[in-house]
């Protein structure tokens, strides 16, 4: 703000002169730090503030299982990963029948076996935040609990992506919580639900395994086996004659809609 000078008669000239020079070198001194500022927050500065930095685009907080392609169309979804025995034969299968998948993976799992999350991203599969621990009492928990076992999981799945985003969020055991969802959607992960349940990690057989898909498909797209958590031989079997099959009774292949 532009200060107000009185002059009193009497004061000589050579005073309003020093007046008015301090008052310059004041102003100029003021300006400097300004024109600084403005050069940082440039489009083609380098010193961008943190706080310009581009944001995660949120989602739709609700819950998905509708396929993002059009007829005729599964998701399917692989949980409990990433598995140094059971993973790499799970996309052995879904590389030798075109198909691509979405893998919720454990955080700690991710960090452990990183080469596994980089070869899922590499084939062209999706990654999906399935927490730290896989506690199925989710939404008994505060929300405390529950930030810090999906932000600390999605961090620990993209640390080992090398880059790739984190597209999904899937409660253990579908224990979704209002807050849960709209925190995975504000960070850019759309809540995933399922509508088959292989029940693959159950001690069923896999032509159990195979009647439970085959008779539940009617109520949605989106199928859930598992790569981790224990023996998952009826899995990649199941797979290895499912898919097949599938695609005999006309299906194809997307990925949720986000």
């Amino acid at each position: 703000m532009a200060r107000r000078f009185g002059i009193e008669g009497g004061i000589i000239g050579v005073a309003a002169a020093a007046v008015v020079s301090l008052a310059v070198a004041g102003a100029l001194a003021f300006a400097q730090p300004q024109a600084s500022e403005a050069e940082a927050d440039s489009p083609g500065s380098a010193q961008q503030r943190p706080d310009r930095a581009p944001k995660i685009a949120p989602v739709d907080p609700s819950i998905a299982h509708a396929s993002d392609r059009p007829g005729r169309s599964l998701n399917i979804t692989i949980d409990d990963g990433p598995d140094p025995v059971w993973t790499p034969k799970v996309l052995e299968v879904l590389k030798k029948h075109e198909v691509k998948a979405v893998f919720c993976m454990i955080g700690p799992q991710a960090e452990a076996h990183p080469d596994l999350v980089k070869q899922v991203v590499a084939a062209g599969h999706k990654l999906c935040d399935h927490t730290i621990s896989h506690n199925t009492g989710m939404d008994h928990q505060p929300q405390n609990y529950q930030s810090q076992q999906i932000l600390d999981a999605q961090k620990m799945i993209e640390d080992a992506a090398g880059g790739a985003k984190v597209e999904y969020y899937r409660a253990p055991g579908g224990a979704f919580t209002p807050y849960s969802r709209q925190l995975a959607a504000d960070h850019g992960m759309r809540p995933l639900g399922w509508n088959v349940d292989s029940k693959d990690f159950e001690g069923g057989s896999t032509a159990t395994i195979e009647a439970t898909v085959r008779g539940e498909l009617a109520n949605g797209p989106t199928v859930l086996f598992h790569d981790g958590g224990g023996n998952r031989a009826r899995t990649v079997e199941s797979l290895e004659r499912l898919l097949p099959w599938m695609k005999q009774q006309g299906y194809g292949f997307g990925f949720p809609e986000r």
